[in-house]
């Protein structure tokens, strides 16, 4: 077995649901579900969940749902969340309702619609909060909210991550 799949997964407060082709992670924070694969065995004793297969070759595949099951009962434990910053003079953020309105030097102001289970929340108005149970749902969308302007390298002007780091590049010489 791979070091990942042999890792255990404390389940706290998670209530885990197995059938035989579904695995439901329910939680304080919601409830998330995941396909799971024939030939991987999922255990629950004491509060802790366990992985294994008899199949040689679904061992990596062992490993890769170990390691979604546990971003699973982490996000209805305690949720993920993803920061963003505006970068540019005049580049704005606010809630309207439930909906981001986004001023990002174009002619019109951009309005994007939060799919269910996400919050969006503008601490202030240069930084838009990205919040849910589902990593791989509040990844994607920080990266279509990061999509309508990237940052670009000369000013460094744009949507980026509060971590990403933007390498500039040296303006044209005369």
């Amino acid at each position: 077995m791979s070091r990942v799949a042999k890792k255990p997964i404390d389940l706290g407060k998670v209530e885990l649901n197995i059938q035989s082709d579904n695995v439901t992670a329910k939680g304080p924070k919601g409830s998330l579900s995941l396909a799971k694969p024939e030939g991987v065995v999922i255990t629950v004793e004491n509060g802790v969940a366990t992985l294994s297969t008899e199949d040689v070759n679904l061992v990596p595949l062992t490993g890769t749902v170990r390691a979604i099951l546990a971003n699973m009962v982490k996000g209805v434990t305690e949720g993920f969340e993803r920061k963003l910053e505006l970068v540019g003079v005049g580049y704005r953020a606010a809630m309207q309702g439930k909906d981001l309105s986004l001023a990002l030097g174009f002619s019109h102001p951009i309005l994007f619609v939060a799919p269910e289970g996400i919050t969006i929340t503008t601490p202030t108005q240069t930084e838009i909060l990205v919040q849910g149970a589902d990593k791989q749902v509040v990844g994607e969308v920080a990266a279509k909210i990061r999509a309508f302007r990237k940052p670009e390298p000369y000013k460094g002007k744009g949507v980026k991550y509060s971590d990403e780091v933007i390498i500039r590049k040296e303006a044209k010489k005369a």
